[in-house]
């Protein structure tokens, strides 16, 4: 596995890391089990960063990555965000939160509840409309000075306030959402914005939540608490709009002799050495076909195809819905 510099400050990682969310939280029933040799799986095959927040769960993601690490932290960069409000009893309010007093609170829950003393890379999950962005950083600056916390970072943010907390503390990744389904960033000035400021990229949900590995049909065989039962872009209608861009997506995977989730990962990586994808699997089987999508060469030709199937705004239905949507910075 290659790895790849976030930032300015030293921080290098895997090309892929794992997405840890989905082991416990929001997409069916958890098998810690699975999870846990899907993980270890992973350093196996020279994956190094884990994504957490203390919303997943909410809290109890945390606490599965600290038996991931056990044993091995010094091997493994750790990653976690703050922002989307829980309180203490792990009440998930659908709030922003960016005050200083939670911030320092809440780094407190997450490295007790990670079994580390320091957090790799710390972002801000969402950025809270009510309290300005630098009074956030200078909170999170103050972690970075006392050791608690190595990088810090900003997700779903947009690129004036990417400019503004990178003016506190200089950011090391921002983390959203992006793949051949998802190019936003390309348009709304954010990805241009890291790169003008030598910040990385994070890419989240590289495989569509499932969409773009063709294995997702309809909704029948999902668990009932699964998030795509309610995200647009997997409902009725929508979701057969999208599977005409996935059958055009199969096809030159075929062609190629690998699997469509390998073409959209490869897309992703294809896009800059600055950039790292997290996808996001509890099984196996799915990781070792993920990592095996970096020895993927998409030729110039292949690229050209993929933007003719796939453009920004292809994609039928918003990536969350209303009140998730809403969250969103910019």
């Amino acid at each position: 596995m290659r790895q790849r510099k976030l930032g300015s400050q030293g921080l290098a990682v895997s090309e892929q890391g794992l997405g840890c969310m989905g082991m416990t939280f929001a997409y069916g029933p958890a098998d810690d089990q699975e999870a846990l040799r899907t993980a270890h799986r992973a350093f196996e095959l020279g994956v190094n960063l884990l994504d957490t927040s203390d919303f997943y769960g909410p809290h109890t993601n945390e606490e599965f990555v600290a038996k991931v690490i056990a044993g091995r932290r010094d091997e493994v960069v750790v990653a976690s965000k703050v922002g989307n409000e829980v309180t203490p009893d792990g009440t998930i309010t659908g709030k922003q939160n960016g005050r200083p007093e939670y911030i320092r609170a809440s780094v407190e829950g997450s490295l007790r509840r990670l079994g580390t003393d320091r957090i790799d890379l710390y972002y801000l999950h969402r950025v809270d409309p009510d309290v300005p962005v630098e009074e956030t950083f200078g909170a999170l600056a103050e972690l970075v000075a006392a050791g608690k916390v190595r990088h810090l970072g900003i997700s779903e943010a947009a690129a004036p306030t990417i400019r503004r907390a990178h003016a506190v503390h200089p950011l090391t990744a921002v983390q959203t959402e992006y793949s051949l389904s998802t190019r936003d960033v390309e348009v709304n000035d954010v990805l241009a914005t890291v790169r003008e400021l030598g910040i990385g990229f994070v890419g989240y949900s590289p495989l569509g939540r499932g969409l773009l590995t063709g294995a997702i049909r309809n909704l029948d065989n999902l668990a009932a608490h699964d998030f795509r039962r309610v995200a647009p872009r997997f409902q009725e209608g929508n979701l057969d709009a999208n599977l005409h861009v996935v059958e055009q997506l199969e096809a030159l995977a075929a062609a190629k002799g690998i699997t469509t989730g390998q073409l959209a990962l490869a897309w992703v990586l294809a896009q800059g050495d600055d950039i790292v994808a997290i996808p996001g699997t509890k099984r196996v089987k799915y990781l070792e076909e993920n990592v095996a999508a970096s020895a993927v060469a998409l030729s110039a030709d292949d690229l050209a195809a993929l933007d003719r199937i796939a453009p920004h705004g292809s994609t039928v239905g918003d990536r969350y819905p209303a009140g998730a949507m809403a969250t969103l910075d910019g």
